[in-house]
C-alpha cells in the first residue's frame, strides 16, 4: 500500500478496523476500480476533489465514446460524474452532470465500503442501484434482478441484507437530493 512516506501525494493513517487507511490528496489522479464479478471489472481514471479519511470525493468524466441510453437518463461524452465513497459505508452516490455543468441526477451504487491501496480506490459492487434525478420526481430502484441473479442472497444472507438496508437509506437519502451526504 503506498502512501506511508507521502511520495505518492497521500498520507497513511490508521484505519478504525485495524489497518492502514491511505488518505488521498486533492489533486492526486487515482483509478477507480468497480468490482463487477463474475463480469469484467470497470476501471477508469479521476481525480481526488476530497479526502477526509472516510469520505472520500473523485471527479471522472464519462468515460464511454457511446451514448447509453438508460430510458430515464442518457449518459454521453461530456457528462461529468462527481463520485462520493465512504470507507464505512454501503455505497456511493455519484452527481450526474451534462458537458455545460447541469445537474442530471444521481446515481447510486450499493457496494460494500471503499478501499484504497496504491491510488485505486476499489469498490466491490453488490448489483443493487437507485437513481433520483435532478428534480426529484423519479426514484428509480434498479437492478433487483442482477442483485437475485448474483446468488448472493443466498450466499451471504448477511451481507444482502445490510444491501437491502443500504438500498433504502439510499432511498430515503434521495429526498433532499443526498445533500446531508455531500454538503450540497
Amino acid at each position: 500500500m503506498t502512501g506511508w512516506d507521502g511520495a505518492d501525494g497521500g498520507t497513511a493513517t490508521p484505519g478504525g478496523d485495524g489497518t492502514d487507511a491511505v488518505t488521498l490528496t486533492p489533486g492526486q489522479p487515482v483509478t477507480v476500480r468497480l468490482v463487477k464479478a463474475p463480469r469484467p471489472d470497470l476501471c477508469y481514471p479521476g481525480t481526488v476533489l476530497s479526502d477526509d479519511g472516510t469520505h472520500l470525493v473523485v471527479r471522472a468524466p464519462w468515460g464511454n465514446a457511446a451514448i447509453r441510453d438508460m430510458g430515464f437518463v442518457r449518459f454521453e461524452p461530456g457528462d461529468v460524474w462527481t463520485e462520493h465513497y465512504w470507507r464505512d459505508r454501503w455505497y456511493s452516490v455519484k452527481e450526474v452532470y451534462d458537458a455545460d455543468g447541469a445537474l442530471k441526477g444521481w446515481y447510486c451504487d450499493v457496494a460494500r465500503p471503499a478501499t484504497v491501496a496504491d491510488d485505486v480506490v476499489v469498490v466491490p459492487d453488490l448489483d443493487l442501484d437507485l437513481w433520483a434525478s435532478a428534480d426529484l420526481s423519479r426514484v428509480l430502484r434498479l437492478d433487483e434482478d442482477e442483485f437475485l441473479a448474483s446468488g448472493l442472497p443466498e450466499r451471504e444472507p448477511e451481507t444482502a441484507a445490510k444491501a437491502r438496508r443500504a438500498l433504502d437509506e439510499l432511498a430515503e437519502l434521495a429526498a433532499d437530493g443526498f445533500g446531508t451526504l455531500t454538503g450540497q
